[in-house]
């Protein structure tokens, strides 16, 4: 075993500045249950910028200070001490911003070869918890139901690109709106089965999104970014419309307060805001996946190539390609691939 393993602290600088030397850290040897990994792809979520904080009630511990950033990939095996894996076998994992990992096996799932046509990729995005997330948002927390009307914000986005296949193709939503940062990318949900896309970036965005809107409103507004956004939708949502709370990196950086200018509609139309966390489902995970398959093989929800964003990315500049994010730099799910 190697025992100089490079590792990529995390940036603890707000997000703006993203280029860190790595470092180089001894693994110890590999002990019964164990394995030696090496990462190949790697998700990249915003979650990740709320994890640099110390932040009151936070659902996980923050990232330690010059300790790796934590992230989910998709790793192969290099050695092991385990029954449950050989050497060969691809496993997905919480491993960090590293090259090389000693993991317990219990930590690791089996990642299978993925379906025809598809990638391995995908189990970090369509196939993973971006899927997981968009899903149990929408029909569980959201309560979506075939007819009613959904907003998705950050909708060329991994999560919302999402949303708005499920609420055409499983859930039968009856007129879908997305919002998204360009021309192109508004056309690209579009062709995912958005009745509506506006560009949030256009002058006149509040005109577009109301009329997209209808006089009748809202049913469920799917929430990824908060902010403007959010404060917009609150007029926009019919009596008894749900805001689905999944993130809200309009903000993450900005280290102005959110300020809801509409936030009395929340009593006048007796709205609700729910708030989730995927993790809380992941018990319906499997049987979940496998639904999402079966509707892209019956052709209900388009998982491809253009799903995602996957960026060779040399070890040192993990943090430029996970700063893509915040720069609506990527088109579905942002995924880093180690080469070099």
């Amino acid at each position: 075993m190697d025992p100089q393993i490079p590792t990529q602290r995390p940036t603890h600088l707000q997000g703006r500045q993203c280029q860190l030397p790595a470092e180089t850290k001894s693994l110890p040897e590999l002990q019964d249950g164990q394995l030696l990994i090496k990462t190949l792809l790697m998700s990249n979520d915003p979650a990740q910028r709320a994890w640099l904080n110390e932040t009151k009630g936070l659902y996980v511990a923050p990232v330690a200070l010059n300790g790796p950033m934590r992230a989910r990939g998709i790793c192969e095996v290099l050695e092991s001490k385990s029954d449950k894996f050989k050497v060969g076998d691809k496993v997905s994992c919480t491993m960090g911003w590293v090259e090389y990992a000693v993991v317990d096996d219990k930590e690791c799932l089996p990642t299978p070869e993925p379906p025809q046509g598809l990638n391995y990729s995908h189990y970090l995005g369509a196939l993973g918890g971006t899927g997981l997330t968009a899903y149990y948002g929408l029909v569980v927390i959201g309560e979506a139901k075939a007819g009613q009307t959904v907003v998705v914000s950050g909708a060329a986005g991994a999560t919302g690109s999402m949303v708005v296949q499920i609420a055409k193709g499983i859930v039968g939503c009856g007129k879908i709106v997305g919002l998204a940062g360009s021309d192109e990318k508004c056309r690209w949900v579009e062709k995912l089965g958005a009745d509506v896309c506006v560009n949030y970036k256009a002058k006149d965005w509040k005109e577009q999104l109301g009329e997209a809107c209808g006089k009748d409103g809202v049913d469920v507004y799917f929430d990824n970014v908060a902010g403007e956004t959010l404060d917009e939708m609150l007029a926009n949502l019919k009596q008894g419309g749900v805001v689905v709370a999944c993130g809200g990196i309009s903000g993450y950086n900005d280290d102005e307060p959110t300020v809801l200018k509409n936030y009395m509609y929340t009593v006048f139309q007796r709205l609700s805001i729910r708030g989730f966390i995927v993790t809380d489902y992941l018990s319906k995970a499997k049987e979940t996946i496998e639904l999402l398959v079966k509707s892209a093989q019956e052709g209900k929800l388009k998982i491809d190539e253009e799903s995602e964003s996957v960026v060779p990315t040399k070890f040192e500049d993990i943090p430029k390609t996970w700063h893509m994010l915040f720069e609506g730099g990527n088109r579905g799910k942002l995924v880093t691939k180690i080469v070099g």
